[in-house]
């Protein structure tokens, strides 16, 4: 009896749930088969890229740079300013004398670059084991940032004949200047990051037994990394802040070093073009950390998008 209550149970709840499915005519067939056209699929292709470009914020950054340009080009700033062509030259000059002197801005650049790229990751690595000491041994960690901070308010001038005294007038001066310029940045930001750390983590990793080797590594390491990274943006622009007024002075190559000879000799067109391809270099720069940011430290809160 169970048995055959249990076939004709099944037998109904079969049945029902085919019946329950809806019976399509032909017409309806066609309906559901017919594919959308490829045209509404086209334009929402076309207003999804412009709410990306939007979304990003390039398009309105690109548009007030070309008015800027239009501006300059049609003599604006020289009226508001009173200005000669000769003290400020129109953007067209100076792409025809980036055009005719290419190779040599390029390598001027490349020159400054590696002096800014090398001064910038000895000056971080210095930081960063400045902030490691300072966080071991916290009874004089406060007196280390503190020379830190006041080596970094030395102004670059006074840094530069020192620098050449003791490095020579070669490529050492100029990497020395950028170290002392970038330390500080590294120094403090890392050494925030290693000292703010979640009491309740700090607590799991002593509940663990972890010593301070581990606690170092797995905590305050890894909480520091945004700091850091926040630090070599910052010292990704002062970097060639540091590289091209050090050129003023003790060079014989460089951005810095045309620049002031352009400047001398009335070549304002050179000159300018020394001054876009810093800001150029300078860019490219902190959008590559900005890069390496985004791929250590994915993890991060900040990089959710």
């Amino acid at each position: 009896m169970e048995t055959n209550s249990v076939r004709e149970a099944s037998f109904i709840g079969s049945t029902s749930k085919e019946v329950a499915q809806p019976v399509l005519t032909g017409t309806q067939k066609n309906a559901v088969a017919v594919p959308k056209p490829a045209e509404g699929r086209a334009s929402r292709g076309g207003s999804r890229m412009l709410k990306r470009i939007f979304s990003t914020g390039v398009l309105l950054p690109v548009l007030a740079g070309l008015l800027f340009l239009a501006l300059w080009e049609f003599q604006f700033f020289h009226k508001i300013f009173d200005l000669k062509k000769y003290q400020l030259p129109l953007p067209t000059a100076i792409a025809t004398t980036m055009r005719d002197n290419f190779s040599m801005l390029l390598s001027y650049t490349g020159y400054t670059l590696t002096e800014a790229v090398l001064g910038m990751l000895v000056g971080s690595a210095i930081g960063f084991l400045i902030a490691l000491a300072a966080t071991a041994w916290p009874r004089w960690g406060s007196g280390s940032l503190t020379l830190v901070a006041a080596l970094n308010a030395v102004p670059i001038v006074a840094l530069a004949p020192i620098m050449n005294l003791w490095f020579g007038d070669g490529i050492g001066s100029r990497i020395a200047i950028v170290m002392a310029t970038t330390m500080a940045a590294m120094a403090i930001n890392a050494y925030k990051g290693m000292a703010a750390i979640d009491p309740l983590a700090l607590d799991l990793m002593h509940s663990y037994a972890a010593g301070k080797p581990a606690v170092f590594r797995y905590l305050r390491i890894r909480n520091s990394l945004p700091y850091v990274f926040t630090a070599l943006k910052i010292n990704a622009t002062a970097s060639m802040i540091g590289a091209i007024v050090g050129e003023f002075f003790f060079s014989s190559k460089g951005l810095g070093y045309l620049l002031s000879n352009s400047i001398k000799v009335a070549k304002m067109p050179l000159g300018w073009s020394c001054i876009v391809l810093a800001a150029i270099a300078g860019v490219l720069f902190y959008l590559v950390v900005e890069r390496l940011e985004k791929v250590f430290i994915k993890w991060h809160p900040s990089q959710r998008k």
